[in-house]
């Protein structure tokens, strides 16, 4: 069986310093591209992330600071990877929550102004977790009946990724190969930023999620408190959720004026 597409969808996963999506870093990035017509093409780096891996990273991926020390950086990659997923929807194990918005980060930091909502987005872990509630080892052997050797590689987890896809398809008959209605059977809920500080509200408006405002509109808090908008820029939030914040504020400016 091979996925129904009507355009490319990207399989990517990442491997990090960290699980902080404002301040860690990409060490490794693999792509395994799905055309419509079945065909693949697949690619992945490593990357120099100029910052140290913590040894308790490096348990978990095994990458070093040694392994990635010639590797070229994030910035030097950046347009080869748009390049690869540009014009293409998303699929990933966490993506949603994980994958998309440090990588969104790492695009904004080389000075690419990515827009991935307007990408659809497969999370295949949400698939899972709604269907079974296990990881992607598990995963990998409970739909593929295979043991996933070299997890935590990039490359084994985003072809474990695909297969897992495909199989969860073939099991359950609510699942259509149809990759709008997996984007939006996977989605948990519905954030405008991916990192979830801004969701859209009952009436489809975006609202802040955390703080004193929590719940209500961010177009009636910026309205209201200029100053907190500056706040929000200064602070340490991911780039973006700036990005998004700063589209906001500017459309409110332009209706207004």
């Amino acid at each position: 069986m091979e996925l129904s597409l009507t355009r490319p969808l990207c399989f990517f996963d990442l491997e990090t310093t960290g699980v902080n999506v404002a301040k860690d870093r990409i060490v490794e990035i693999s792509i395994l591209k799905v055309f419509p017509n079945g065909n693949k093409e697949a690619k992945t780096w490593l990357v120099n992330p100029e910052m140290p891996i913590p040894p308790q990273t490096t348990a978990v991926h095994g990458i070093t600071d040694e392994k990635v020390a010639n590797e070229p950086i994030f910035k030097q990659l950046s347009k080869q990877v748009n390049d690869m997923i540009k014009g293409s929807d998303l699929a990933g194990f966490n993506s949603d929550r994980f994958d998309i918005p440090l990588l969104a980060e790492e695009m904004l930091r080389a000075g690419i102004d990515v827009d991935f909502k307007k990408q659809l987005t497969v999370d295949v872990q949400t698939i899972f977790h709604k269907m079974e509630k296990r990881n992607l080892s598990a995963a990998y052997s409970f739909y593929c009946g295979k043991n996933l050797e070299n997890a935590h590689s990039a490359a084994a987890d985003t072809t474990a990724t695909y297969e897992v896809l495909k199989a969860q398809i073939e099991k359950y008959d609510e699942l259509e190969n149809d990759v709008v209605k997996l984007s939006a059977f996977s989605t948990r809920r519905k954030s405008i930023d991916f990192a979830g500080f801004i969701l859209a509200d009952d009436d489809g408006e975006p609202s802040f999620s955390f703080g004193k405002h929590k719940g209500k509109k961010v177009v009636d808090v910026l309205q209201r408190e200029p100053g907190y908008f500056s706040w929000l820029l200064d602070a340490d939030f991911p780039l973006y959720t700036k990005k998004v914040l700063t589209a906001i504020r500017l459309e409110t400016l332009n209706t207004n004026s």
